[in-house]
Order: C-alpha cells, then sequence, then structure tokens
C-alpha cells in the first residue's frame, strides 16, 4: 500500500511543480506581451512601458484564462490608433509562452 501512497505523492508534488511553472511562465509572458505592446503600438519606453507591462499582468487575474488579457490589451490598442488583430495577438502570447515556459525549465 504505501508504494500507491507514494506514487499518489510524487505524482500530486508534479502536479504542484507543473501548475507553479506554468502561472511564472504566465505572469512572464503577459510582462513580454505588454513589453511589446508598450514599444510597438503604443509608443511607450522604459517606466511607461514597466508600467503598462504590469497592467497587462494585472489583467490575467481578472478571469481564468487568456480572454482577459486579449480583451485589455485589443482595447489599449484599439484606443491609442493602433491595428492588431486578435490572431497575431494570440499566436505571439502562445510563442511567448513557449518561450518563457524552455526559459523556466532551463533554470534561467
Amino acid at each position: 500500500m504505501s508504494g500507491f501512497q507514494d506514487r499518489e505523492r510524487a505524482e500530486e508534488s508534479r502536479f504542484a511543480h507543473d501548475a507553479e511553472l506554468t502561472f511564472k511562465a504566465t505572469v512572464r509572458r503577459d510582462r513580454r506581451i505588454g513589453l511589446w505592446i508598450a514599444a510597438e503600438f503604443l509608443g511607450l519606453e522604459g517606466e511607461a512601458a514597466a508600467n503598462f507591462a504590469s497592467e497587462v499582468v494585472a489583467s490575467d487575474f481578472e478571469k481564468p484564462g487568456d480572454d482577459d488579457v486579449v480583451a485589455f490589451v485589443l482595447k489599449r490598442v484599439a484606443d491609442a490608433g493602433g491595428e492588431l488583430t486578435e490572431a497575431r495577438l494570440r499566436h505571439r502570447m502562445d510563442e511567448t509562452l513557449r518561450e518563457t515556459l524552455a526559459e523556466l525549465k532551463a533554470g534561467s
């Protein structure tokens, strides 16, 4: 019976580790997306860009999933007179998430 319990604990531990890794990667992704949007579409630099990136990160805590981030970013870009498609944004978000996950798994 203890072998089963050991495997169960190991699985729970791995699940918790994976969830934490995904959370950290998502926060890092959102920050990078915010910096990209700030520079590319809003013309922000320095502290203003960093503040916008923080707003993007905060927008992700409104609802589960990425829809809240997508809506926030697309609205801010549209309000600034820029053009960004949802497909392009989601593609960039997916690429950036893969990059951040790889970085975290590599220990950087």
